[in-house]
């Protein structure tokens, strides 16, 4: 269920508004426990996902490092690195 919920911070380039809200959606699914929100839910789901996509960036747009900006492609071979030595 939390597939889309990644490390956002530090890439080159950073994350876009898409994946932060990609992540936010996965989160308010797994708290609330809804995967589809019946219409009595639907406008809390949503506007919770506006929130956390907001707070979200600001956090992004706050945080401070000083190692260098990390690859996605470079991670993502790390990734699936991982995987095929755990289901191997």
């Amino acid at each position: 269920m939390c597939r889309n919920i990644r490390t956002l911070y530090n890439f080159d380039p950073p994350a876009t508004e898409d994946e932060i809200r990609a992540s936010a959606v996965q989160f308010v699914r797994k708290i609330s426990g809804f995967s589809k929100p019946s219409k009595a839910n639907e406008a809390a789901i949503e506007r919770a996902v506006e929130e956390v996509s907001e707070i979200t960036r600001k956090l992004l747009d706050a945080l401070q490092t000083s190692a260098p900006p990390r690859n996605r492609e470079d991670e993502a071979a790390k990734a699936r690195a991982r995987s095929a030595a755990r289901f191997a």
